[in-house]
């Protein structure tokens, strides 16, 4: 749990999502600026599934400062508009998760933007996870649509 906040973490050793921004593991990333990043999630939950991240490590929302998430709001925005020109899917899913009784499963806030499924809305169960090469790949598609600032 944070100093600052009730709000009950995911207990990890690691940020996962430090260690993608640093390099030290593997993943997609899309395009980064200096205060966010989009990658391209393993688990594809939508068509297709991106993550809006804060380069700084921050637990959740509340811990943001106004000008990191004004970033994360403009990178959503940006991550929906490149989905909806690359993929043209009818609908778009946006959302973010704070605490483990909320199903948080990295303690770094996050957005999530997918495109919507052929049968409508996103994968809520068990998905398999994307080899980086697949993930790779999406993000040669999206990230010429991505306009972060």
């Amino acid at each position: 749990m944070s100093d600052q906040t009730a709000i009950e973490v995911p207990d990890r050793p690691r940020c996962a999502f430090c260690d993608y921004l640093s390099g030290r593991r593997a993943f997609t990333i899309a395009a980064r600026t200096d205060q966010i990043a989009v990658l391209v999630t393993r688990e594809q939950r939508g068509l297709p599934h991106l993550l809006v991240v804060p380069i700084t490590h921050r637990e959740t929302i509340l811990d943001l400062t106004d000008a990191e998430l004004t970033a994360l709001a403009l990178g959503v925005r940006s991550a929906a508009e490149a989905i909806d020109i690359a993929y043209e899917r009818p609908g778009i899913a946006v959302w973010q998760n704070n605490g483990v009784p909320a199903h948080q499963t990295i303690p770094h806030v996050h957005f999530h933007v997918a495109g919507t499924l052929p049968e409508g809305g996103t994968d809520w169960g068990q998905v398999r996870e994307e080899p980086l090469g697949q993930t790779d790949d999406i993000a040669r598609v999206i990230t010429p649509h991505l306009r972060l600032r």
